[in-house]
């Protein structure tokens, strides 16, 4: 027999399937790996450090650019904790508004992930599918903030504004005959909410097509079964979270056990996992989505039937109306005072976290009265996953270490931060 030495290979931090700038260093003696080590910063770009030196409002659209997946989410740990420092709450159909989006963010993270993961291990059809989906749910977004990505949708005391009555319609293009217009024009001729309940009635058969792509395909059976175990008792002492935690068997998802705005009023089921590997980690975000959905159809319902503010009435925190302020001289100052120096938020330390689609996303606010934080740290979900690499991909070969890589669905903006 030849006699194999053991070799450094540098997985990225260009690779195509490294996910964002991982420099993954492996120790390996032939295809077998000895030894994973990641090597973060690459993209460090200070988020903490800057948001202690603006205005807490002005620190909103930061969040966003962490984790560029789960945009709203981000911004909704950040949001909580000022909120939770400065004692108030956002009105009741604000708070309904948040968690549909909280929701939408939820399906359009995991079509990426789904999307991603399958192409880095082999299926190519998926990206196709998923990105058809979340093409629509990129034009919700746009719709209530005028952006795809980097929404700065959710403020301190509610939302910017509320759900628009059109959506946007495809315009005639001389690569569109008048009937395909028509055809994609069809579901965006009422309101956002008549657009986002469409989508909640057709989603559940796309999730299908995906499945039957995926769930029993031998080829991606043998690529996540049995690969990346971590046994819940591990996946807890790692301080894993979302789907990582719960593919492991682990039952623990804080809008069931710590909920947040209204999730303690919705329906709504926990997927769990058995066997705490790729594939146990892929069953669970396919149940997320079909869950999601089953939130977003709850949330549109109540909010077809109870109008009303979605921004709380206090103009110290909330910028007045346009109108306000062309005519009123003290909405112009509230206005001008507001964007230019922001408010003041009581002393004090505070934690607050959100389940984003990766896990817990948290937010910890230290204030000295000031209307810049004095601290602020973020709890990264896919931080403590990334570090527990080494650990998932020993003994395994080298193709696997793409699949573990998918299967912790990692974004490099929220672990260099």
């Amino acid at each position: 027999m030849p006699e194999i030495e053991s070799f450094t290979v540098n997985f990225g931090p260009q690779h195509p399937a490294a996910h964002g700038v991982l420099r993954l260093v492996l120790e390996m003696e032939g295809e077998v790996i000895h030894k994973a080590d990641p090597h973060v910063g690459l993209l460090h770009r200070a988020t903490e450090k800057l948001a202690e030196t603006k205005p807490y409002n002005q620190s909103i659209g930061y969040m966003d650019r962490l984790d560029y997946v789960s945009m709203m989410c981000n911004e909704h740990g950040y949001v909580l904790a000022i909120e939770k420092l400065l004692g108030i709450k956002p009105p009741i159909r604000a708070q309904y508004i948040r968690v549909m989006f909280d929701e939408i963010t939820r399906i359009l993270n995991h079509l990426m992930w789904l999307g991603a993961h399958a192409m880095d291990i082999g299926a190519m059809t998926v990206f196709l599918y998923c990105f058809r989906e979340r093409e629509d749910l990129m034009d919700v977004y746009e719709a209530v903030s005028g952006t795809r990505m980097h929404a700065t949708y959710y403020r301190p005391g509610g939302v910017y504004r509320d759900l628009p009555d059109k959506m946007p319609q495809y315009e005639p293009s001389p690569y569109r005959s008048a009937k395909e217009l028509e055809e994609l024009n069809e579901a965006r001729s009422g309101s956002v909410l008549d657009f986002i309940e469409h989508f909640a009635d057709r989603f559940p058969a796309r999730i299908d097509e995906y499945e039957t792509l995926l769930t029993d395909n031998r080829i991606w059976k043998q690529r996540t079964v049995n690969i990346g175990v971590v046994s819940p008792e591990r996946a807890m002492q790692l301080g894993f979270s979302g789907p990582m935690l719960r593919g492991s068997g682990v039952v623990w998802d804080l809008r069931k056990h710590q909920p947040y705005e209204v999730y303690d009023q919705l329906d709504f089921d926990i997927p769990v996992g058995k066997n705490g590997d790729c594939y146990d980690r892929y069953l669970v975000r396919v149940e997320e989505l079909r869950q999601s959905t089953r939130i977003i159809k709850q949330c549109v319902e109540w909010l077809k039937k109870n109008p009303g503010p979605v921004m709380i009435d206090d103009r110290k925190i909330a910028p007045p109306r346009r109108i306000e302020m062309k005519d009123d001289m003290e909405s112009l100052i509230h206005h001008f005072k507001l964007f230019t120096e922001g408010y003041s938020v009581p002393e004090g330390e505070v934690y607050a976290a959100v389940e984003a689609p990766k896990g817990e996303f948290g937010v910890y606010l230290i204030s000295d009265g000031a209307n810049k934080p004095y601290r602020v740290k973020v709890r990264a979900p896919g931080f403590p996953h990334l570090a527990a690499m080494n650990e998932m991909v020993k003994g395994h070969m080298l193709a696997d270490v793409v699949a573990v890589i998918g299967t912790q669905d990692i974004v490099f903006g929220e672990i260099d931060r």
